[in-house]
């Protein structure tokens, strides 16, 4: 009776998961297919000349990126409220700074980027056009 209760023990206390969800076939293929919808969408938005407003154009693309970071996060990094350690408070607020910065750094840079490294030419002036 005693070997019998040891070996229940024993295999109790060493359970491969920890409490941890390590996610399933179905989750990863389900975190595939979004994210490459995700991705899918908004290159085929710019590759078709986007919408008439460049502003709604890339409100949708960085609206896009956002919900794709929180589609790795749940179906990759499997951060949700079931596991022990990983959806918390702090790391939510970690992962919405890290969110922020990243898309406003990149539009900023992209905005620069446009406006200094391409200057219009005066076409005009180099007699090209007439």
């Amino acid at each position: 009776m005693s070997a019998h209760t040891h070996d229940t023990h024993h295999h109790d206390d060493h359970g491969h998961d920890g409490g941890h969800d390590h996610g399933t076939y179905k989750s990863y293929f389900t975190g595939f297919v979004l994210s490459v919808i995700l991705t899918a969408i908004p290159f085929a938005l710019v590759m078709a000349g986007g919408l008439e407003s460049r502003v709604i154009t890339m409100l949708l693309v960085v609206g896009f990126a956002a919900v794709q970071i929180v589609v790795h996060m749940v179906y990759f990094l499997h951060m949700n409220t079931r596991s022990d350690e990983g959806w918390t408070f702090m790391s939510l607020i970690f992962t919405i700074i890290i969110l922020v910065v990243v898309l406003a750094g990149s539009i900023w840079v992209m905005y620069h980027m446009n406006t200094n490294m391409m200057p219009t030419m005066d076409h005009e002036a180099l007699g090209i056009g007439s």
